[in-house]
């Protein structure tokens, strides 16, 4: 799953794990942190993951205003720290 980006700017920094390994069947933690530009605020973050030939499907959606909501096939398999 790819951290996210802000859209439209893409101003400040993200920074992810090059690489993490996971075992079928267990939790596993995707670092991602984003160092946003001083004065800016992030109000939308979207976590995708990636599939074959490169199509990506929504995993998550963290807005400010309206909450989150994680797609059907990860409900309750996603936990925001």
């Amino acid at each position: 799953v790819p951290c996210p980006v802000p859209a439209g700017c893409g101003a400040g920094v993200v920074e992810v794990e090059r690489s993490v390994t996971a075992v079928l069947g267990q939790d596993v933690v995707l670092p991602c942190r984003y160092r946003a530009q001083e004065q800016e605020q992030v109000v939308q973050v979207t976590w995708l993951k990636r599939g074959p030939g490169g199509r990506s499907a929504k995993v998550a959606v963290l807005d400010r205003q309206h909450g989150e909501h994680v797609q059907e096939p990860y409900a309750g398999r996603v936990l925001r720290k």
